[in-house]
């Protein structure tokens, strides 16, 4: 966990007590969480069964939908790094053979994105 522990200074990371105490009601015995990310309102978690995207609806954000997705069912992935003038990166995730990204997110510049990749590479692969 020293690697994940590292990432976590990024901007866009979240710490990972701050996570379990929002979102550990999620977890099932035995999962633990090893990296998250807060994007705007939304918040992005990689734990070692699966990835749970926390998406917070509506203008005051009440109404929250969680999804989640075992790794097994990612058929690709891919980052774009970010750029001097495009400051956002992206990931997009494939889900079974679809033929558009199921997931498209943006980072800001700070996080580092091969980390991300990294992650799901271990978990996918």
């Amino acid at each position: 966990m020293g690697l994940f522990s590292a990432l976590l200074g990024n901007a866009g990371a979240v710490d990972q007590e701050d996570l379990i105490k929002q979102y550990g009601t999620l977890l099932i015995d035995g999962e633990q969480i090893e990296l998250g990310f807060k994007l705007i309102r939304d918040t992005f978690i990689f734990t070692n069964k699966r990835l749970i995207l926390i998406d917070k609806q509506g203008i005051t954000g009440n109404k929250t939908e969680y999804k989640s997705i075992v790794y097994k069912a990612i058929t690709r992935f891919s980052v774009e790094t970010a750029g001097t003038f495009d400051l956002d990166a992206v990931l997009k995730i494939w889900i079974s053979n679809e033929p558009i990204p199921s997931i498209e997110k943006q980072f800001n510049k700070s996080v580092d994105v091969y980390q991300v990749q990294k992650i799901l590479a271990q978990h996918v692969l």
